[in-house]
C-alpha cells in the first residue's frame, strides 16, 4: 500500500537581493529585487508501507525541505503531496497523530526539566491514554537503554542521550509515517550504531514507514536498500542502494601488492592510479577491461597478491554530486 505520494513537487522562496553597502541598502529600499531560489523543482516519488527509504544529497540539495513539506511544516509552491491518505499543509487531526518529524539539529525536550516531563506533555497533546503511555515509555526505552536517566534534567544528558530521549518522544504516539532528518549527527562512534540497531529494529517490529536523511553513508547503508538522490532540488536517482554501483560506477577498483617495488610510471598504463605506495597500487579500471588487465599484471610482474573490488559506495555518491555542479 502506497503511504507517500509525491507528484511533481515544487518549493521555490522568493529572496531578497540586496547590493552591497549604504547607498545599495539605501537603493534596496526603494526598488527591491527579488530571484526565485528553487529548494525543491519537480520531484516525484512513491513510498510504501513500511519502507525505509534513504533521502540522500549535497547541503542545500532540498532533503530537509522536503520533509518538512511531507510533514505539513511547509506549504508547497506546486505539485500534489499525499501522506496517508492527506494532503499535510491542511494538518488535520488524523494526519498529525500519525506522523512524527525528528531533526538532528532541533530539540523538542524541555531543556531545565527531566525528559519524563517531556514526555508527560507529549501524551497530552496526542491524548495517549494512561496505560499506553506507560507501555510505550517502558518499551521504548529499554529498546533506547536509557531507563535510568528519564528523571535527569536534559541539560545533564551527554547529546546520544538527548538524541535517544529525542525519539522516545516522537514516538510515544506510535506514528504511521517517521521521518528522519540527521538523527546520529554529531554523535560518536557508539551512539551511531545504538541509533542504527534501534532505527532497525523500530522499523521491523512496529512495520513503520521510514524517510531518513543523513550524511553518514554508513546510516545509509545499515539502514536502507532504497535510496532517493537529491541534488540542486531535483531527484537524479530512485532505486536500490546496491544498483548505484551498476548505474554510476563503469569502473572496478584492482588492488595489487608486488614483492618488490614497481614504478608509477611504468603502472600508468593499466588505469587510473587512485594510491601508489612502491609495492602496492590501487588501479582503477573500466569493468570491460579488467579480465586483460590482470592477466597482463600477473604475467608481467611478481605479484603477491591482488584483488578486484567494487568502489565504495562514498565515492560514487560524491563523484555524483560533483558530475551535477
Amino acid at each position: 500500500m502506497t503511504i507517500i505520494s509525491v507528484k511533481d513537487l515544487k518549493k521555490y522562496y522568493q529572496v531578497h537581493q540586496k547590493e552591497p553597502g549604504l547607498r545599495g541598502g539605501v537603493k534596496s529600499f526603494f526598488n527591491r529585487k527579488y530571484f526565485d531560489v528553487k529548494a525543491v523543482d519537480g520531484i516525484s516519488f512513491e513510498i510504501e508501507e513500511g519502507e525505509l527509504v534513504g533521502f540522500i544529497g549535497p547541503n542545500g540539495a532540498g532533503k530537509t525541505t522536503t520533509l518538512k513539506v511531507l510533514a505539513g511544516l511547509l506549504y508547497p509552491t506546486g505539485g500534489n503531496v499525499q501522506v496517508l491518505g492527506s494532503e499535510p499543509f491542511k494538518r488535520e487531526k488524523q494526519f498529525q497523530i500519525n506522523i512524527s518529524l525528528v531533526m538532528g539539529q532541533k530539540n523538542q525536550l524541555w531543556w531545565d526539566l527531566p525528559a519524563w516531563d517531556s514526555f508527560i506533555l507529549n501524551k497530552e497533546i496526542y491524548e495517549i491514554g494512561e496505560q499506553k503511555f506507560k507501555d510505550a515509555v517502558k518499551k521504548l526505552s529499554e529498546m533506547l537503554e536509557v531507563e535510568d536517566i528519564l528523571t535527569t534534567p536534559v541539560r545533564k544528558l551527554s547529546l546520544g542521550q538527548r538524541m535517544k530521549c529525542e525519539l522516545i518522544a516522537a514516538l510515544l504516539h506510535s506514528p504511521k509515517v517517521l521521518f528522519l532528518d540527521e538523527p546520529t549527527i554529531g554523535l560518536d562512534v557508539v551512539a551511531q550504531q545504538s541509533m542504527r540497531d534501534f532505527i532497525k529494529e523500530y522499523n521491523k517490529e512496529f512495520h513503520a514507514t521510514i524517510i531518513l536523511t543523513s550524511h553518514y553513508m554508513a546510516d545509509v547503508k545499515e539502514l536502507c536498500q532504497r535510496v532517493i538522490i537529491i541534488d540542486q532540488g531535483r531527484i537524479i536517482y530512485d532505486g536500490l542502494l546496491d544498483k548505484i554501483i551498476n548505474k554510476f560506477a563503469p569502473y572496478k577498483v584492482m588492488k595489487v601488492d608486488f614483492e618488490k617495488k614497481v614504478e608509477e610510471g611504468i603502472l600508468k598504463k593499466f588505469g587510473t592510479i587512485e594510491k601508489y605506495l612502491g609495492n602496492f597500487v590501487e588501479v582503477r579500471i573500466k569493468k570491460g577491461e579488467v579480465p586483460a588487465t590482470a592477466t597482463k599484471l600477473l604475467s608481467e610482474f611478481d605479484v603477491a597478491d591482488l584483488t578486484i573490488e567494487d568502489p565504495p559506495i562514498e565515492d560514487i555518491i560524491r563523484e555524483i554530486f560533483e558530475t551535477q555542479k
